[in-house]
């Protein structure tokens, strides 16, 4: 009977030590992707692609994990990040798309990134896109255009993607 008692206690330190270690607060409990896989700490773009439509042209960057901010801005001139050299697409006004913090390859260095690099694109409006930097935490783009570009952005959600619409002017307009 001496024994009983001891070994009550024992086995309550076991299940409770063992009930404290399960718990896990949520705070610190893994952030899981609607897919079940863990999402990852740097949003990863891993594709972009455009469309034409009635009356825009739109450009789809699409990311795995959350969105981050996203810049765009009309620049002269197209450069890859890094060495600075111009990219080959033709055209008159080219648009820089800046997302960051973002890569374009997973924490081994393997490119997650199936789109094109570089492209000629036949649209009314939209002429060429280039992915131009995946350096630092910032995953670059840029896209030409023979006329000065009219455009508008969005986020959009589920999934997680950045889109820009490209108003087509009318001939010679």
């Amino acid at each position: 009977m001496y024994h009983r008692p001891r070994l009550a206690a024992v086995a309550a330190g076991i299940l409770l030590f063992t009930a404290a270690g399960a718990t896990v607060p949520a705070s610190a409990a893994p952030h899981r992707s609607t897919a079940g896989r863990l999402a990852p700490a740097t949003a990863l773009v891993t594709d972009a692609r455009w469309g034409g439509h009635g009356s825009f042209d739109r450009i789809v960057i699409d990311v795995r994990g959350t969105l981050p901010p996203v810049t765009v801005r009309p620049v002269k001139v197209l450069r890859y990040d890094g060495t600075g050299h111009k990219v080959p697409l033709a055209g008159k006004y080219f648009l820089e798309i800046k997302l960051s913090p973002a890569a374009a390859h997973n924490d081994a260095g393997r490119s997650v990134y199936r789109g094109p690099r570089l492209i000629k694109i036949y649209l009314p409006t939209l002429k060429g896109l280039a992915q131009t930097g995946d350096f630092e935490g910032v995953v670059t783009f840029g896209a030409a255009f023979d006329t000065k570009p009219v455009y508008k952005t969005a986020k959009l959600h589920a999934p997680e993607r950045f889109v820009i619409d490209v108003r087509r002017t009318p001939a010679g307009g």
